[in-house]
């Protein structure tokens, strides 16, 4: 930049008014912080603090600045919330240095599908801060066998771009810890999700109809799928991720409906997965539709003690209901599995179960050393074409 000394007058007042207009611009663009203790919320636990956190948002929202809305220390209860876009600025964090805390009585959350949902925003950021969806005595009322609500998900984003999701923690949820649907471009990095692994439907991070979504460095325990990916989901990076408890990294269920967008440039890299029910797996129904799930990428992979370490099932029909004797019409394609090493928990370390109609293609294995009780585990193959690279073992069976 020039030294002012150094123009003429002219030059040098131009420069000085310059130099005002950035600070002022500067000054504008200054968060405006919100405070949801000064509208009302209770640190306590127990005081009902939803509408204080609506009004924070109401205030956050309608600002033509970027804004700030602060949760301090402490248990806030809140129910059922959803904050709605689109907002008059595109810069809104929630910074949480508590824990907001769900109804213990599941039945206040359990019918409204989502406890904490963000609908319609562009450019939201959560940093940091605890969710506890204390979801523990609607898993009870479900392996009782009892009528029970199907359970809120934690939190939701739904037909929302640019959102950042950092340092959260998501406890005990009622059904599924985080969604992402209908989003473009959004990032979560060193989220934790703990909820018990015989905990029922309680996904860590469901992602559908979206693109350019990112996961990473990330620890997720859970009764369920770690990570899974549905119909629609496209350019998504998951890396730096350790899964255990839980159901392993899953794209599907796919195929459910018969017309249903497909699922591809999918990429899950580095990624430990630890007394899981599966390492990574691509699932659909068996019966017709119009899916795929191609250009997929599974790096640098360690198992320990997995049960299924490397699955394709496209013949999931639970209770044998509205599938028996049809085939997948999803297309699987373009897969490589590379660098994945550890051990399994069962004989059959690698399954390839595919469609007949469709048969999988385009498989890639490269360096895979899976064994069962130190000795060399056994792959099985229906309806499977690849190549192979080399140390693969279990030997190939394509």
């Amino acid at each position: 930049m020039a030294n002012p000394k150094s123009l003429s007058y002219p030059a040098a007042a131009v420069f000085a008014l310059l130099m005002m207009a950035i600070s002022i611009t500067n000054v504008d663009a200054a968060a405006v912080t919100f405070s949801v203790s000064s509208l009302g919320a209770k640190a306590d636990g127990s005081t009902d603090s939803t509408k204080a956190f609506l009004s924070a948002w109401s205030n956050a929202c309608a600002s033509v600045n970027p804004a700030v809305i602060y949760v301090p220390a402490g248990r806030f209860l809140l129910g059922n919330a959803v904050f709605s876009g689109p907002c008059k600025n595109n810069a809104i964090t929630f910074r949480i240095a508590g824990t907001l805390v769900a109804p213990s009585d599941y039945q206040v959350i359990g019918n409204a599908g989502n406890w904490l949902l963000f609908q319609h925003v562009n450019g939201v950021t959560i940093s940091g801060g605890v969710l506890d969806g204390q979801g523990t005595g609607l898993w009870d009322c479900k392996s009782s066998g009892k009528s029970c609500p199907s359970g809120a998900t934690t939190l939701s984003f739904s037909n929302s771009n640019n959102v950042v999701v950092s340092g959260l923690i998501s406890l005990n949820s009622q059904m599924f810890h985080i969604v992402v649907n209908g989003c473009q471009n959004v990032k979560m990095q060193g989220v934790k999700v703990n909820a018990a692994g015989n905990s029922p439907n309680t996904d860590g991070i469901h992602v559908q109809m979206s693109s350019g979504v990112t996961i990473l460095d990330s620890k997720i325990s859970t009764g369920d799928d770690c990570v899974s990916v549905g119909p629609g989901t496209t350019n998504l990076w998951i890396e730096n991720v350790a899964c255990g408890p839980g159901h392993g990294i899953s794209i599907g269920s796919l195929g459910k409906d018969q017309q249903e967008a497909g699922v591809q440039n999918v990429t899950v890299k580095t990624v430990t997965f630890t007394g899981t029910e599966n390492g990574v797996r691509i699932k659909s129904w068996g019966r017709p539709s119009t899916g795929f799930a191609r250009s997929i990428l599974f790096q640098h992979i360690i198992m320990t003690n997995v049960q299924n370490p490397i699955v394709i099932d496209q013949n999931y029909c639970p209770n044998d209901k509205g599938c028996p004797g049809q085939a997948s019409g999803v297309k699987v394609s373009d897969v490589t599995y590379q660098d994945i090493h550890g051990t399994s928990a069962t004989e059959v370390a690698v399954k390839f179960d595919c469609s007949s109609m469709y048969p999988c293609n385009g498989i890639r294995l490269q360096d895979v050393k899976l064994t069962y009780n130190n000795q060399a585990a056994e792959a099985s193959c229906i309806h499977a074409g690849g190549t192979t690279a080399g140390t693969v073992q279990p030997t190939s069976c394509f």
